[in-house]
C-alpha cells in the first residue's frame, strides 16, 4: 500500500454543529498541506511534489500535485475562496489525475460535496483552539478510470511530446504544427496506460520549471 493510501477518515456527521471558528485562507492551508505531504513522503525517493501544475495548456492550475506512480491532485478551497471556478476545475482535473483530493474550509463542505464527483477525496481544513490548521480527511479519493488521453498528453511541454513521438518514428511533419495536433497524435499512437506512465516519468524528471511553479523533489 502506498503512503497516499494511508489516511484516516472522519465521518462528516461528526463535524456538524461544532462551534470552532473556521476562518481559513489559501496561504495557511497550503503551508499545512505541504508540511503534511512532505512529512508523509520524506523517505520516498520516488515522489515529486509540484505546486501550481498547469492543466489544459495552463488554463487551470491545480494547487499541489503529487507524482509517485500515480498523479494525485490537491485543490484548495479555503473559507476565504469562492467556488465560482470549481465546475471548470472539476472537468479539467478529472481529465488528467489518477486521484484528486479537495481541501476545503468548513464553510464550503456541504456545497462542495454536492458539486464534486463521488471518487474525489475530501479533506476539511479548520483552525483548532490554538489557531493552528488541522487537516481532517472525511473521504478518501478513489482511482479515476476516466482520464482523457489527449488531456493527459497536454501535461507535457510540446518538445517533450515531440521527443516521445520521435522514439515512435511518428514525429515527421509535426514540429511546425500547433501543439494540440502534437498531443492528439501522441494520444492516438500510445495506449492510455503507457501514455500515463510516460507523462508521470517526464514530470518527475523535468528540469527548468518556471520560478512561479516551485517543485520539491524528495531524495534529489
Amino acid at each position: 500500500m502506498k503512503l497516499e493510501d494511508r489516511q484516516t477518515t472522519y465521518p462528516i456527521d461528526q463535524m456538524k454543529n461544532k462551534k470552532t471558528q473556521y476562518i481559513t485562507n489559501d496561504h495557511i492551508i497550503r503551508i499545512a498541506l505541504m508540511k503534511e505531504l512532505n512529512l508523509k513522503h520524506a523517505k520516498d525517493h520516488t515522489v515529486r511534489i509540484i505546486e501550481e501544475l498547469g492543466v489544459n495548456h495552463g488554463n487551470a492550475r491545480v494547487d499541489i500535485a503529487v507524482v509517485n506512480g500515480v498523479m494525485h491532485g490537491y485543490e484548495i478551497k479555503s473559507d476565504a475562496d469562492t467556488l465560482y471556478r470549481l465546475p471548470e476545475q472539476i472537468n479539467a482535473y478529472s481529465a488528467v489525475f489518477d486521484r484528486i483530493t479537495i481541501v476545503v474550509g468548513f464553510t464550503h463542505i456541504y456545497q462542495v460535496i454536492d458539486m464534486i464527483p463521488n471518487w474525489w477525496g475530501i479533506t476539511v481544513a479548520k483552525n483548532d483552539s490554538n489557531n493552528n490548521i488541522v487537516l481532517n480527511p472525511v473521504r478518501l479519493p478513489e482511482k479515476n478510470t476516466q482520464q482523457d488521453s489527449t488531456s493527459v498528453a497536454r501535461l507535457l511541454w510540446k518538445e517533450e511530446a515531440l521527443d516521445i513521438l520521435t522514439e515512435y518514428n511518428a514525429a515527421s511533419g509535426l514540429r511546425s504544427k500547433p501543439r494540440n495536433v502534437v498531443y492528439q497524435k501522441l494520444a492516438s499512437i500510445m495506449d492510455k496506460d503507457s501514455l500515463e506512465d510516460r507523462v508521470r516519468e517526464t514530470l518527475f524528471t523535468r528540469q527548468g520549471w518556471r520560478s512561479a511553479c516551485p517543485t520539491i523533489l524528495n531524495g534529489g
